[in-house]
């Protein structure tokens, strides 16, 4: 996993609410591999037209914010259901955050997991971020995770709260099997003395 550690980049506004996982990624595309071109499936129903044209009224499709990596959202963020892909989607095309007053709790876990890192900040906040990346299109915001705050493009600081364990395997890179795989000489150590005691069990 890809470790998280500092992010000065460009940010979206996303004004909606409830931007449940199948806006993020349409069931339909579930069974797609991941792989070259699966960037193109973010947001894919609201991103694009029925005829496959850009929607040129989607933010991202807009050319300020074509490279954001940050998006800011409005409450509820990744809503609905748990598929892992919403943030498989959201990673290829670029995006490294997303800041939110609110998150769907399996999507905010599973961000956690895939090195994305999800910053809850109150909703006047969010909505006053919103407002600055609208007024000056192509605005960086930076996002510092050890000191867990993030700088606004006006220049103020906003403190966010984070799992200290999940803060500390951001900042390492660490996912469930790397975290597991730190421990790989002490496994092994107790493996042999495992066959060595009970050479029976093969």
């Amino acid at each position: 996993m890809e470790a998280f550690t500092k992010l000065t980049a460009v940010a979206a506004p996303l004004d909606m609410a409830n931007i449940d996982t199948d806006k993020i990624i349409p069931g339909r595309f579930l069974r797609k591999l991941r792989g070259p071109g699966y960037d193109k499936l973010a947001f894919h129903d609201i991103r694009f037209h029925a005829d496959g044209s850009e929607n040129p009224d989607f933010v991202l499709n807009k050319a300020p914010y074509r490279a954001a990596k940050i998006l800011v959202a409005a409450t509820n963020f990744g809503c609905g259901s748990s598929r892992e892909a919403a943030v498989y989607v959201m990673f290829d095309f670029g995006i490294r955050a997303v800041i939110a007053p609110s998150f769907g709790d399996i999507h905010y876990g599973n961000e956690l997991q895939n090195g994305m890192l999800p910053v809850v900040l109150p909703d006047a906040v969010c909505a006053s971020l919103r407002a600055q990346l609208h007024a000056s299109p192509g605005a960086t915001i930076s996002i510092d995770l050890d000191a867990q705050h993030v700088t606004a493009p006006d220049g103020a600081r906003h403190a966010f709260e984070i799992d200290a364990n999940a803060k500390e395997r951001l900042l390492k890179g660490l996912d469930d099997i790397g975290l597991v795989m730190q421990y790989s000489n002490e496994i092994e150590a107790f493996e042999q003395r495992h066959r060595q005691a009970m050479p029976w069990l093969g």
